[in-house]
């Protein structure tokens, strides 16, 4: 086992940053939420008119399904800046189902309300635009692919940058955070039950809590284990995290070969509607699931493997925190400064090469972790060793000291420190996780299920956020943000010229993934 005490090597890149590096790290919220009706089923009802475009709104949008809301904040250089932003969006989306009429919330867990049958639960619509119709035509290709079920799994992705980073260095970092991923399931999961229709008629290794609830009795975080975004295909696709060009090769050759199981799909149904945009291992870049993703803002019109291979890492986006249903916008501050103290960990540590044989234990920690994560003596397999992972965690915890200090020391106080003991707290009693007390409070109602449960939670954070003060001003804002993202739509549809059947190969042409000419890497500005 390795010493707790930092790194020489780590504790010397520490002190080389100025600290206004450590205050230029930026970040913003991607929050996925279902429509629920109060009685825990979901909503059906298209995405509101009142919340804008879903395809150009900047802040309100919809994920897989129509009933499934995103909510997006911008870039912030503050946590409690961000979450604010979060908090307003909320806001405004509450108000608007309000106003309308519908009884409806938004589901605070990751794992999904009372499900329909998989044909019925409705796929996001984004108008008559080229562009539309691609992102609707993604999404039935996601339905025939891995069920309409499984993509109404919700979650919180946390975009997070900091000047000056190389794509290099961001995929050291990337490197790290997969081999201690583990740690943030552990911690920040919450999703260890879910209603028995999610499951049905497929194969599981979940526990009977009652007739309406599946359980594990240790688990954290169902959405990140077998039950969640895993495909036998995916499971195929060796992507190497060691370079660009290496991760940029192989996303390229999914993208781009056909895959004998979707390729008997096809296109295009019998009757002529698309059934999916491509026959190869994955349709775009985005269908890739990953805990964590290189990033780069694209331009209109760009595939982001090309944005990625031209320009260079801007940001990572982390993808494997849950939903809080205890914390009224999904995450909290506190979790916020742990991740950033974590990603700085991944970042300032050496990160050696990962191999095949890495590869497939981190696979089968995440699968640990998200099944009995708070088993009592559970090891992981580390360099062919099994360790517990509450020594394993606790030991990075104790790595991480030095940077949280170090935040601190820039940003006055002790949040980030605070943090960390939390962590340590939580690492030697797993009854203070988020996964464990949702088992415990479950328990606690008058039914025991898993959905009576989180719809009770929802109409508390209902009521809660719809209780906060909300000016006349911020709503003025918002409605012009709706009428704006209205009249962006219109625009775009106006603007197109080609037929979807040109468009389509055209963007998907090979040709638009690769790069003639790449530009020399500047450092990058903060995401």
């Amino acid at each position: 086992m390795p010493s707790s005490l930092p790194n020489p090597a780590l504790l010397e890149r520490l002190q080389a940053l100025a600290p206004e590096r450590l205050q230029g790290i930026r970040r913003g919220l991607e929050k996925e939420s279902l429509r629920a009706q109060t009685n825990g089923n979901l909503a059906l009802t298209p995405h509101p008119a009142a919340l804008g475009s879903a395809l150009t709104h900047p802040h309100i949008t919809t994920d897989f399904s129509e009933s499934q809301v995103e909510l997006i904040t911008g870039v912030h250089q503050g946590v409690e800046a961000c979450l604010d932003e979060l908090t307003e969006v909320h806001q405004f989306t509450y108000r608007t189902l309000q106003a309308q009429g519908d009884d409806e919330m938004l589901w605070v867990s990751s794992m999904p309300c009372g499900l329909p049958t998989d044909e019925t639960i409705p796929i996001g619509r984004y108008g008559s635009s080229n562009v539309g119709r691609a992102k609707s035509v993604y999404r039935m290709g996601l339905g025939h692919r891995y069920g309409r079920r499984m993509q109404t799994i919700s979650g919180i992705h946390y975009n997070w940058s900091l000047p000056g980073v190389s794509s290099e260095e961001y995929f050291g970092l990337i490197r790290n955070f997969r081999r201690h991923a583990f740690l943030l399931l552990y911690l920040f999961g919450a999703s260890p039950a879910v209603c028995s229709s999610f499951v049905a008629g497929r194969q599981h290794e979940l526990q009977q809590l009652n007739d309406r609830t599946m359980y594990m009795p240790h688990g954290t975080s169902l959405r990140m284990g077998r039950l969640g975004y895993q495909s036998d295909a995916q499971a195929s696709l060796a992507v190497s995290y060691n370079s660009l060009e290496g991760y940029g090769a192989s996303l390229q050759d999914a993208l781009t070969q056909a895959y004998p199981a979707y390729k008997a799909v096809g296109v295009r149904g019998t009757g002529g509607d698309y059934n999916q945009l491509a026959t190869s291992l994955l349709q775009i870049e985005n269908e890739f699931y990953g805990t964590i993703r290189p990033k780069r803002v694209i331009y209109p019109g760009e595939r982001p493997l090309h944005a990625l291979r031209e320009r260079g890492v801007e940001y990572v986006e982390v993808r494997l925190l849950d939903l809080d249903p205890f914390v009224p916008v999904g995450i909290t501050a506190q979790t916020m400064r742990f991740i950033d103290v974590f990603l700085l960990h991944c970042l300032l540590s050496d990160s050696p090469p990962d191999t095949p044989q890495e590869i497939t234990e981190l696979a089968h920690n995440q699968h640990r972790v998200a099944a009995r994560g708070r088993e009592p003596g559970l090891t992981l397999e580390r360099a062919g060793q099994e360790v517990p992972l509450a020594e394993w965690g606790s030991d990075l915890v104790a790595q991480c000291r030095p940077i949280a200090a170090a935040l601190d020391a820039v940003h006055g106080g002790t949040l980030y420190s605070d943090a960390l003991a939390a962590a340590d707290a939580a690492l030697a009693d797993p009854s203070l996780l988020s996964s464990a007390r949702v088992l415990a409070a479950m328990r606690d109602t008058a039914c025991g299920s898993f959905v009576p449960f989180i719809a009770q939670q929802s109409l508390q954070t209902r009521q809660h956020l719809l209780d906060l003060p909300f000016s006349a001003a911020q709503q003025a804002r918002f409605e012009a943000m709706t009428t704006a993202s209205v009249a962006a739509q219109k625009a775009i549809e106006a603007a197109d010229t080609m037929p979807f059947d040109v468009y389509l190969p055209q963007y998907l042409s090979p040709e638009r993934l690769v790069v003639k000419h790449r530009r020399v890497e500047s450092p990058p500005v903060a995401a």
